[in-house]
């Protein structure tokens, strides 16, 4: 049976904490970044609370991810397969965040350069910006 799709909100929540997990930032520390309580970002991964058009420019802007990141899938435009590497992703990033060693870290960081097929030359993404 199929599931009904998300409705748009609960999808933006979604990719909201796809992506604060991706950099490895808490809720506290989301929250910070865009002036709001811990418990008001939770709210926003939640889907209990409805982002805003400002909100979401200023989540974007704290995320380093362009505003229609939080839209990419929705509608069914994304696939089953997107959304297993999409899971696969995050579970890769939240234990990548538990490799203390950090030459194991550049290791794993070349080699999935290397399996990407990119340039050892071509620069990272930008970082999270300082608070």
């Amino acid at each position: 049976m199929k599931k009904p799709p998300l409705n748009i909100d609960a999808f933006i929540a979604m990719r909201i904490r796809e992506r604060r997990l991706m950099l490895g930032l808490t809720q506290q520390q989301l929250g910070e970044l865009i002036g709001v309580s811990s418990q008001q970002a939770v709210k926003y991964e939640y889907g209990i609370n409805s982002v805003s058009a400002g909100r979401l420019f200023e989540i974007a802007r704290v995320l380093n991810t362009p505003i229609d990141y939080f839209f990419e899938g929705y509608g069914g435009k994304s696939t089953e397969q997107s959304r297993r590497n999409q899971r696969m992703l995050l579970n890769v990033v939240r234990n990548f965040g538990d490799i203390r060693n950090e030459e194991h870290r550049e290791a794993i960081s070349q080699l999935t350069r290397a399996l990407a097929g990119r340039p050892r030359g071509e620069p990272p993404a930008p970082a999270v910006p300082a608070r």
